[in-house]
């Protein structure tokens, strides 16, 4: 983390200098009139994009919630190493990792042969394979994951506080104007303004209110699916039992009675369990049961005898039907349309599954991941608006494959075990499907196809471990200057900016003339240059294009003070040296990350990563002409 980048400042350093001519949040202010962007809803998709664009007080945001506050408890709990990773790009991957629960292993049970009645261990998996990521994969109470987002919000210079108590009633595009072309009619939810009504005009808006979207259905969207026709109930208890794997995953299989997740939670003493409950008829939903925490815990008896569970306390608790369904579009753009959109949906406004693969916060998150930076480079001039159509067409490709695996995943999980099975003589389906679940439960299974913004893969075998379409996929190395062991992928921020890393070969050094020389001599000055083309004057050197580069040797190796000026550039109000753009190997056993990631030593390479970590681009260090014609494609 850097800062005193523009003065001295005592305090917390994540505490941001806050921008003159802000929003002001008295009790009894008005509500803006106009704003760059509105997102509808404060689950962890509404409250990652507002993390990301409160990072910019040049972009008006407001952030609405028909709720009078942050949720306390329940919902969602499991993140995953890809959200882990995103978490790091905000600055509190190390705050989550030191609350939470690390789900290393999980644990598979299934009838006893001698004993059907009895559940008996039958084998236990890794749970993050090695080396799929530098995080792990992590049990969080939602409303603490809401807190840590608001945290950012509010510690930027922005201020950025969500408006509660208001929620989204409908709102209008009008095609012919392009100031704020969003009409929204917002509606006090609080009985505070007794039901009054307030509109606000936008340029773009998100909705991110969940799968009863009104954002959704303003913009003509549907949710499209099917239900598995089965109740589900879910309780985070404190409870004592002689079951030995409670602190543990585990997905405990019976003969008669039923299927049961057992998740432990934060703090040691909480444990999540999800029991499944009645067969339900088709039209049927699970409320019509009326189903209760005593008919869970009854359940949840049966499926694990001859263990017992003994409640002291139900912290939460719900009963819910599993359902698969998806969004026929992701913004407000009519068929066959060439317009630029300006609305938008994520999260559960425009895809639903079951909690079972625990992809519901991830996705969400990644979806307003995706979409945060394309908004900022349009709003801020950087981009066409055009750019903002990629977003429907990422997202619902990874969406539909979120579906289609939870949709299997869920079968498989409520499957009878075979004899098979059973006595031991196979290995159990439920096992070699979350084996082969691994990479996409971790969230690095998405893959973006060929665009603008993602380059062929001519120069891939340059760096056959950083596939272009996939997450930059982090490794050690030692930072130059102070010699510190490091992730290089923690080396990037959730602030919009693309990355250019390049990667030195065999015989490259720190020397004048090597080719990461030529390449940042040229980045830095050369009139076709990204840098150069795309960067305002007046604005820091790395204020759009980030470049770092990577060596072979060891950092007692290297001469720091020849290093191009462009990797050690003076940035900020005060001109200050930037001495954390050089890195090499990690020589303490940590890893390669020139072996782990199979770049080529001999030629090195650059790897170009899009704002929101995925791989864009590979090429050979003097690709000078490719890389000036990819950003040309993108940026104005």
């Amino acid at each position: 983390m850097q800062f005193y980048k523009n003065g001295f400042r005592g305090g917390n350093p994540d505490i941001k200098e806050a921008a003159p001519h802000r929003r002001n949040r008295g009790t009894n202010e008005p509500l803006p009139e106009k704003v760059d962007v509105l997102i509808a809803g404060t689950g962890p998709a509404g409250l990652c994009l507002a993390a990301q664009l409160a990072q910019f007080p040049d972009i008006s945001t407001m952030i609405v919630e028909r709720m009078p506050s942050n949720i306390i408890k329940g919902k969602a709990d499991g993140i995953n190493t890809r959200s882990m990773e995103m978490f790091q790009a905000f600055g509190f991957a190390d705050k989550v990792k030191r609350e939470t629960y690390w789900v290393n292993q999980t644990a598979f049970w299934m009838p006893d042969p001698a004993n059907p009645a009895h559940i008996r261990r039958v084998g236990r998996v890794q749970d993050v394979a090695d080396d799929s990521s530098e995080m792990p994969h992590i049990l969080i109470n939602q409303a603490r994951l809401h807190e840590l987002f608001l945290e950012v919000m509010k510690n930027s210079a922005s201020r950025l506080e969500p408006d509660y108590g208001w929620e989204v009633v409908g709102l209008t595009v009008d095609p012919k104007t392009d100031d704020h072309p969003v009409t929204v009619t917002l509606k006090d939810s609080s009985g505070i303004n007794w039901w009054a009504t307030r509109t606000v005009r936008a340029n773009y808006v998100v909705g991110c209110d969940g799968a009863h979207s009104a954002v959704r259905k303003a913009i003509g969207g549907e949710l499209h699916g099917d239900a598995a026709h089965q109740a589900w109930g879910v309780m985070d208890i404190l409870a004592n039992t002689d079951f030995p794997d409670v602190r543990q995953k585990c997905l405990i299989s019976s003969a008669n009675e039923g299927n049961v997740l057992i998740l432990p939670r934060e703090g040691g003493y909480v444990f999540r369990m999800y029991v499944e409950l009645d067969k339900l008829n088709p039209d049927e939903k699970a409320a019509n049961r009326k189903l209760t925490q005593e008919d869970m815990i009854a359940a949840a008896n049966r499926i694990i005898r001859p263990y017992a569970l003994d409640v002291k306390e139900v912290v939460w608790w719900s009963i819910y039907d599993i359902g698969h369904s998806i969004t026929d579009k992701f913004d407000d753009v009519p068929e066959g349309s060439d317009r630029a959109p300006r609305v938008f949906t994520a999260g559960d406004a425009c895809h639903t599954h079951s909690p079972k693969a625990g992809q519901g916060m991830n996705v969400s998150m990644q979806d307003t991941f995706n979409l945060g930076w394309k908004l900022v480079h349009v709003l801020q001039g950087r981009a066409d608006a055009s750019l903002l159509r990629s977003y429907s067409k990422e997202r619902l490709t990874e969406a539909k494959r979120l579906v289609d695996t939870d949709h299997h995943w869920s079968r498989v999980m409520s499957a009878p075990t075979t004899q098979a099975e059973r006595d031991g003589t196979e290995e159990p389906r439920i096992i070699r499907q979350f084996k082969e679940n691994l990479e996409f439960t971790g969230g690095t299974a998405v893959k973006y196809d060929t665009s603008n913004l993602f380059a062929p893969g001519t120069h891939q075998s340059l760096a056959k471990g950083e596939a272009i379409g996939r997450r930059f996929h982090s490794a050690p190395v030692v930072r130059v200057s102070d010699a510190k062991q490091m992730q290089l992928g923690h080396a990037a921020e959730a602030d919009a900016r693309w990355r250019i890393y390049a990667f030195a070969g065999k015989a490259d050094g720190s020397n004048p003339g090597s080719a990461i020389h030529q390449l940042a001599d040229w980045l830095e000055k050369d009139p076709q240059s990204p840098v150069v083309k795309h960067t305002r004057p007046g604005e820091d050197v790395d204020a759009v294009i980030d470049f770092r580069a990577i060596f072979q040797q060891t950092f007692d190796e290297l001469a720091y003070e020849h290093m191009p000026s462009l990797l050690k550039p003076q940035t900020g109000k005060l001109g200050l040296q930037d001495h954390e753009k050089v890195f090499c190997v990690d020589h303490k056993g940590a890893g390669d990350i020139f072996d782990m990631r199979r770049i080529d030593r001999e030629k090195g390479c650059m790897v170009v990563v899009r704002p929101d970590q995925y791989v864009a681009h590979v090429l050979p260090l003097n690709g000078f002409d490719e890389l000036a014609a990819f950003f040309a494609g993108i940026l104005r």
